[in-house]
């Protein structure tokens, strides 16, 4: 990106679009084997929805799904994304031959025209962690509304955000306790400011105490971009007598318009994907056995500073008949 192009963007959302431009964040979503084989197959799989289409790339980055769909037989297809990785994209579909096949546009969707009024199907890789965590949706819901076609596809279309409760003792006090005493001084201060921040990294299966909960689901095609602030409840079953130091949340992707449904999943039980799980840790330990449950709520919505950043607030009891063990707290997080 130009430094003409950033000074008419805020701070943030420059920072945001100009981390795009290091091909090391593409070497990772590329070599994301779960993700990037999920829409290879997805769009070849279904040649006969892409033969002779006009498709929309969303955020195209080096256009990888876009030489999918042209490969599947799409018309024509045009590559959007504010990044100076186009650059590179448009290198890459000429040495693939795609010139005529592929339209790179620089800019962000909301300030440029297509060429064309409508398109028959969107393809966009948007999620971010926590699905919506620095996420395009917004670019792809306000590309769904200007520019697809009545009865036009999205690829993919349907997301699902879990949550559960996992045992994490160890690490919690590497991350957490450290700062009670670091070289003989207290730094709780700054133990507060960690507490805040959720932390994105693999958690392993046998951590996990509870059942999922399925807390809350997008439809591409319906959803609006008010719907995407959202304050939904949760309900966790507890597995086995166990401690629980943090929530967890993940994302299922699911591509339904599809001949048969193609979805893939970024949870623990699942095979390992660039997006990790988001952890949640609480102010205390709680102290659970099996058959009880914790509820609770989590709402998420864009902080006032940076739209791409959320505000994360997760409200909890735990439901048991033991007055010693009863425990409810309110924790809030911010992800920036």
């Amino acid at each position: 990106m130009s430094a003409m192009e950033t000074e008419n963007l805020a701070p943030s959302e420059a920072h945001y679009f100009q981390s795009y431009n290091h091909h090391g964040i593409h070497e990772e979503m590329l070599k994301d084997e779960v993700r990037t084989n999920s829409y290879k197959n997805a769009i070849y799989q279904n040649k006969h929805l892409f033969k002779d289409k006009i498709v929309l790339d969303v955020g195209c980055g080096t256009s990888i799904l876009s030489m999918f769909a042209a490969k599947a037989g799409a018309k024509h297809v045009y590559a959007v994304d504010m990044s100076t990785i186009i650059e590179k994209a448009r290198e890459i579909v000429h040495v693939n031959g795609m010139d005529d096949k592929i339209t790179l546009i620089q800019g962000k969707l909301e300030d440029i025209v297509l060429p064309v009024d409508k398109v028959d199907i969107i393809i966009s890789e948007w999620m971010g962690y926590f699905l919506l965590y620095e996420s395009m949706l917004d670019t792809v819901l306000l590309a769904r509304d200007r520019y697809l076609a009545p009865g036009g596809l999205i690829f993919p279309d349907k997301s699902h955000i879990y949550v559960a409760a996992i045992e994490d003792g160890e690490y919690k006090d590497e991350k957490i306790g450290f700062w009670n005493n670091v070289y003989g001084f207290d730094f709780t201060p700054l133990q507060k400011v960690a507490l805040s921040e959720p932390l994105v990294d693999t958690v392993e299966y046998k951590a996990v105490v509870t059942e999922p909960c399925l807390a809350y689901s997008i439809d591409l095609y319906t959803v609006t971009k008010e719907q995407l602030a959202y304050h939904v409840p949760f309900n966790l079953t507890v597995r086995r007598n166990d401690f629980v130091h943090a929530l967890i949340s993940w994302f299922d992707i699911e591509f339904t318009a599809c001949h048969k449904t193609i979805s893939f999943s970024t949870g623990p039980h699942a095979k390992y994907t660039h997006w990790k799980q988001t952890v949640f840790y609480l102010k205390e330990t709680l102290t659970v056995e099996c058959g009880e449950e914790i509820k609770g709520t989590i709402s998420s919505k864009p902080t006032v500073r940076n739209p791409r950043d959320l505000d994360v607030k997760i409200e909890y009891e735990l439901v048991t008949e033991d007055r010693g063990r009863k425990a409810a707290g309110t924790c809030e997080y911010v992800m920036c």
